[in-house]
């Protein structure tokens, strides 16, 4: 066991040089090309121009980021409930399942980019209009995830729980929400940075603060290193 245990945190430990080695690398090369070809910072800045751009004002960025941030949960928060909402209904009535999936893909295919200026004349500039893009992103992933997950189970197992005399609440409770708990974890980890994608374009469209506002009026001044500083810091 020790030594499996020893083995694991090698490889952990020389996966994780090997990670910040390449990234230290590309960091590297990409500062001497800058330099060397003499590219002006309006087009590619040098990753140092932008660290030094982000140590000089380290507060503004983060309070950016962090309404950025407090968007995208909130955004996953709604996504999530909508998708676990209509998943159980699904669940609940599977003759409604053709009718509302149609409409889903519907939100899917729906270019949200478009739908962002639009919610913004609509709902102004505040966190509004971010949050119900953000949700708008992530509710397809989510419902899709859990509805696998409610459909899992075995024929047997249904059985089982009817032979024993539960309750559809308990059958619910007890088996389809149990076995859809990895397949909601996996929903979440897909939807989480589409939250932020979505918070940040819907903030491209108009807002009054955040880390794509950021974005935005650098790169509409041509001030590319608080741009690139604010993608270093998303990432």
């Amino acid at each position: 066991m020790a030594g499996d245990i020893a083995v694991t945190t090698a490889w952990w430990n020389s996966s994780k040089t090997v990670s910040i080695g390449l990234s230290a690398a590309f960091l590297l090369v990409w500062e001497l090309f800058v330099r060397l070809k003499n590219i002006p910072p309006y087009i590619l800045p040098t990753p140092s121009s932008a660290m030094v751009t982000f140590m000089s004002d380290p507060l503004y960025y983060l309070n950016a980021l962090g309404l950025t941030v407090a968007e995208a949960l909130v955004g996953l928060l709604l996504g999530f409930a909508g998708g676990f909402l209509i998943a159980t209904i699904i669940s609940a009535y599977p003759k409604t399942e053709d009718g509302v999936m149609t409409l889903a893909i519907l939100i899917k295919s729906s270019p949200l980019v478009a739908i962002a200026p639009l919610l913004t004349i609509w709902l102004g500039f505040g966190w509004l209009p971010k949050v119900i893009i953000t949700a708008l992103l992530t509710f397809f992933p989510i419902l899709v995830n859990i509805i696998v997950g409610f459909q899992s189970g075995s024929r047997d197992l249904y059985d089982l729980m009817r032979v024993l005399g539960a309750k559809r609440s308990q059958i619910f409770l007890k088996l389809k929400l149990y076995l859809s708990l990895p397949y909601i974890f996996a929903a979440l980890r897909v939807a989480a940075p589409l939250a932020i994608v979505g918070a940040v374009v819907a903030e491209w469209t108009g807002a009054s603060g955040g880390i794509g506002r950021l974005m935005w009026l650098a790169y509409s001044n041509l001030n590319l290193p608080p741009m690139f500083s604010a993608v270093f810091l998303l990432s």
